[in-house]
């Protein structure tokens, strides 16, 4: 029979105690782990935490949009993530919310071919509710007996809209060649009028300034002047911004398109204290 030595018995019961030890700490642990987590779980979540904010799209107060939270049921993000910079929309939750399609636009020898199936915009028209007064729009007055239509389209002074054009004889578009009758039609104020005469829907403004601005009329066209978000890949869905969502038609020579603040550039990573090795392999652009 083999007796162990004392030494041997007590590197055993040691080896057993931190073996206990260790053991009683991992549960113990564990356990205030679970009560973190319970706690964590349970704590009531802060209404409303960031408040909702409106922001613009372009042109500050123009298009603007109110950021509320959940908008997009499917992620429970929100409809919009505003800029504390500028005020402007970094990015949508649904890019395409509130949009309608471009409609038909005419066929030019470009490139585009006439081809806008895909195009949505977000509809202008609704902003013709002048004071919220009808849902007529501008028509509600413009009937021709509250306000009766023009005789004729001479420039004239007028004492309303003085908040779009202080003085309607200092309409600074086409530097003084052009006056409101010479885009809006005369007989019905809900829709834009050409040199033809036709009348064009406020969604797509684009096909009356194209008529003087052809080249900048072509570049947006074929998508290298203005703002779109949406697909890369050929058909697939687009949102374009018209021109008056950037530009504003009334203020042309006065402040003809307010520039925007950049945004802050993102950290570097961690360890690089400034970015001039782009500088060095890229060279200064």
């Amino acid at each position: 029979m083999k007796f162990w030595s004392v030494p041997s018995i007590m590197i055993v019961v040691l080896a057993l105690c931190a073996f206990l030890a260790g053991g009683f700490a991992l549960v113990g642990g564990l356990g205030k782990h679970k009560a973190n987590h319970s706690a964590v779980r349970e704590r009531p979540k802060a209404a409303n935490a960031e408040p909702v904010t409106d922001c613009h799209e372009s042109r500050a107060a123009y298009t603007v949009v109110t950021r509320a939270e959940n908008a997009v049921p499917k992620y429970g993000y929100p409809n919009v993530k505003c800029s504390k910079t500028t005020g402007g929309v970094l990015w949508y939750g649904d890019p395409f919310d509130g949009t309608i399609a471009m409609g038909e636009m005419p066929e030019i020898n470009d490139r585009t071919h006439g081809d806008f199936a895909n195009a949505v915009v977000r509809p202008r028209e609704p902003h013709l509710m002048y004071f919220n007064m009808s849902p007529d729009g501008c028509v509600f007055c413009h009937n021709g007996k509250t306000v009766p239509f023009p005789k004729d389209t001479k420039p004239r002074l007028i004492a309303m809209h003085t908040d779009i054009v202080e003085n309607s004889l200092q309409l600074k578009h086409g530097r003084g060649a052009m006056w409101c009758l010479d885009c809006h039609s005369a007989t019905n104020r809900n829709k834009l009028i050409d040199r033809q005469g036709n009348e064009l829907s406020f969604n797509q403004p684009q096909r009356l300034c194209g008529t003087c601005h052809g080249e900048a009329y072509i570049d947006w066209r074929a998508g290298i002047h203005g703002k779109r978000i949406g697909a890369w890949a050929t058909g697939g869905k687009r949102r374009w911004w018209v021109c008056t969502e950037c530009h504003n038609p009334h203020t042309v020579q006065i402040n003809r398109f307010d520039p925007i603040k950049p945004e802050l550039p993102p950290p570097l990573p961690r360890g690089m204290n400034s970015a001039n090795h782009e500088r060095l392999e890229h060279g200064v652009h």
